[in-house]
């Protein structure tokens, strides 16, 4: 039991008490003019509650009526009992991820992908009468678009009637149409010519589209060069070297060539490499670029940087510039590249419609080894 002093037994028997026989709530209040009080505020309380309930009434039946509706009625009844609110209480974010589900690909990361002008993405799995549409960065004020009709870079929403929810971390990017190339060029931006337009194909075995001339490019300006395609990579990890005062530039990249990367790291992460820091040496090249740009030992005509599904990278979680010993000998050298390669084995024989080149390359000339990963279509390694 607690203690009392007997100041305390004095204070308690000069409080204010109820009929129950507690002390009175409110301090300078005898228990009658509490009981007035609590009598005002429930009258009080009972007036707006009337109100509120009238005007949502009112507002519902003028509008079957076809009558025009004071416009704070007609607020108050939309936010209550809109259908625009009820239909969007469904779209949780379970429902939301369902449907970007396709999108962020088989590896799960990917936060972009890329369609012609006109063009929309799948909305296969939204719910109800729920629509996609994509509305620019920082354009808060401007319609939502359905069929983004003018290259750039959107983020994806769902909409019900005129409510609009966000798919976090999902932006749809709207190519420049290959057709806007004119004598190798787009603006001031050099790109060249592909081995397509001088009526040239792909090897046998490789499905001819992958050796067509591409869809169409990304323009990178530097306000957008950070944004992520995926969980570990941005578009500027992927722009050809070179033209470095020239903006904005464009670039070729192709998703599934994302998803596998992403794929490749989360294999090697759940055997206990550290995949935090991987760097792109060489992404897209353009065709001026690879017949001419950098060091072009070793490039093919029908290389695959320049159809955007091709990346030359190494793992570099301790930053130094180099790749990282990745079998735990104390060296560094292309025995660490093959537990790259063993990854993407794994991978390839998971995700069929992935499967591509592979290439184990050493040091040289300035840079360390590194790894080639494609998705050309068929196996190949060297």
């Amino acid at each position: 039991m607690a203690e009392t002093s007997p100041g305390d037994s004095q204070e308690a028997r000069r409080a204010p008490r109820t009929p129950g026989g507690r002390p009175a709530r409110r301090h300078g209040l005898s228990a009658r003019g509490e009981r007035r009080l609590d009598a005002a505020g429930l009258v009080l309380f009972v007036v707006f509650a009337s109100a509120w309930a009238w005007s949502i009434h009112y507002a519902n039946t003028a509008e079957r009526r076809g009558e025009p509706i004071a416009r704070p009625s007609s607020m108050l009844s939309a936010a209550l009992t809109g259908r625009d609110v009820r239909a969007t209480a469904y779209l949780t974010d379970a429902a939301l991820e369902a449907f970007a589900s396709t999108a962020r690909g088989a590896s799960g990361k990917l936060q972009v992908q890329t369609v012609l002008p006109g063009d929309t993405l799948r909305a296969d799995s939204v719910p109800g009468d729920a629509r996609v549409v994509y509305r620019s960065h920082g354009a808060a004020a401007t319609e939502p678009e359905a069929r983004p009709a003018v290259p750039g870079i959107r983020a994806v929403a769902v909409a019900i009637g005129n409510a609009i929810k966000p798919v976090s971390n999902l932006n749809l990017i709207t190519l420049h149409p290959f057709s806007a190339k004119r004598q190798g060029r787009i603006g001031q931006y050099l790109i060249g010519s592909w081995p397509g337009e001088r009526g040239a194909s792909g090897p046998s075995q490789a499905p001819p589209e992958r050796y067509a001339n591409p869809r169409g490019f990304i323009q990178v300006m530097r306000e957008n060069q950070d944004t992520r395609v995926s969980e570990h990579f941005r578009l500027r990890d992927f722009l050809t070297k070179g033209q470095p005062d020239v903006w904005p530039k464009y670039l070729v990249l192709e998703m599934r060539l994302v998803d596998k990367l992403e794929l490749v790291l989360s294999d090697l992460a759940a055997r206990g490499i550290a995949v935090d820091a991987p760097v792109v040496m060489s992404g897209f090249r353009t065709p001026s670029y690879n017949v001419g740009g950098g060091n072009t030992e070793g490039r093919a005509d029908l290389s695959r940087h320049m159809y955007g599904d091709a990346a030359d990278l190494f793992l570099d979680s301790d930053r130094n510039g180099t790749l990282d010993d990745l079998n735990g000998d104390g060296r560094v050298d292309t025995r660490d590249v093959r537990v790259i390669l063993d990854a993407v084995d794994r991978v390839e024989r998971s995700h069929p419609t992935l499967v591509g080149g592979a290439g184990v390359y050493g040091a040289c000339c300035g840079h360390g080894p590194f790894i080639h990963i494609d998705t050309r279509g068929y196996r190949a390694r060297w």
